[in-house]
């Protein structure tokens, strides 16, 4: 979100730039596919490919880019030896894609807003980007934006969504063939969604460090004096809730969903895990103790909850590093909440 907000702000204000782009890895490399760095006409950077060597070479190559205005596709191996090799010891081998966005140019700020607003929505979307055909080709690439319930790939002149997006993965970028033809696929909206629920001190502090590492944030509590954006300015989005007992009402819990309660007390926890539990969320924690998790899994079991249901649940939550302060405490669960998300590309 934040590179694609920050390259509609430069075009909006009139500013040329390069665009970098990892298309793919193989081997031991710093960053991954769909990284993007942004070459500003001085030289300056904004974003990350990973290695300072590496984004040096990026930089120089950038020169070009900017004379010529052509778009470019380069392989580079992070080694002191082999093709392209940038004098890194990763060993690896990275494909970039490097094209020159124009200001002057309408339509690219159009579809950068395009981007965004699919972004935005947290709707299943992809980003598909039709590669050049040799390393070196003028103007910009065919990029279109392609969400669940639009317009067909076809009408499009890309190829039928069902047999093209079906061997796409569901969270990383890849570069796809097709008749011959190749495509950078780029999934949309797959960092997750993180709801906390809970705006007390960890429910803050976590609202911080959900939304710098990426995660869709959304704030919950019955406490107008704690839920307000005055106090929790990092969230994307703050509800102050009638009752803990409806707390999931009209949210859009999905596989792509992290549920993390962290209420005011063992009640509400209960109430917010009794319901989190009929939901398809990917992760589930509550905070707490070991005696307090099973006092609550007891609690639910009356109710009518199996021990099997329990399994989805992270309690007491977060990694164990010896956490103490709000501030650990949200660390810990973060670090959690990466490590599951992490799964969905094993």
């Amino acid at each position: 979100m934040a590179v694609f907000e920050t390259i509609v702000k430069l075009l909006h204000g009139g500013e040329s730039f390069v665009l970098a782009t990892i298309l793919s890895r193989y081997g031991s490399a710093p960053r991954d596919a769909g990284s993007r760095m942004i070459i500003r006409s001085d030289g300056t950077i904004l974003g990350t490919i990973g290695g300072g060597i590496l984004e040096a070479t990026i930089q120089k190559l950038a020169r070009e880019v900017f004379a010529t205005r052509n778009t470019l596709v380069r392989s580079f191996t992070l080694n002191r030896e082999g093709p392209n090799p940038v004098g890194m010891i990763c060993g690896g081998e990275v494909d970039f894609l490097m094209q020159f966005e124009d200001a002057s140019q309408p339509d690219r700020l159009d579809h950068y807003h395009e981007v965004l607003s699919a972004l935005n929505s947290r709707k299943r979307a992809w980003l598909i980007t039709r590669l050049p055909d040799m390393e070196v080709s003028e103007g910009v690439p065919s990029v279109h934006v392609f969400q669940d319930g639009g317009p067909s790939l076809v009408k499009l002149g890309l190829p039928p969504a069902r047999e093209f997006l079906a061997k796409a993965s569901g969270t990383q970028p890849m570069v796809l063939e097709f008749q011959r033809k190749r495509f950078f696929v780029e999934p949309l909206c797959s960092e997750g969604t993180v709801y906390i629920f809970g705006a007390g001190h960890i429910g803050k502090k976590l609202a911080q460090l959900t939304k710098f590492v990426g995660f869709h944030t959304v704030v919950l509590d019955d406490r107008e004096e704690f839920a307000n954006s005055e106090t929790l300015g990092s969230a994307d989005r703050v509800v102050v809730l009638s009752s803990f007992d409806e707390a999931l009402k009209n949210l859009e819990i999905d596989a792509e969903s992290y549920l993390v309660i962290v209420t005011r007390g063992h009640v509400h926890d209960r109430t917010v895990l009794a319901q989190a539990l009929r939901t398809r969320a990917r992760y589930i924690g509550m905070i707490g103790s070991r005696k307090k998790r099973d006092a609550t899994y007891e609690a639910l079991i009356e109710e009518g909850f199996s021990a099997q249901d329990f399994l989805r649940v992270h309690s007491p939550i977060g990694l164990n590093i010896g956490a103490e302060t709000p501030e650990e405490i949200a660390v810990c669960i973060v670090a959690e909440l990466i490590q599951k998300r992490s799964e969905r590309v094993q």
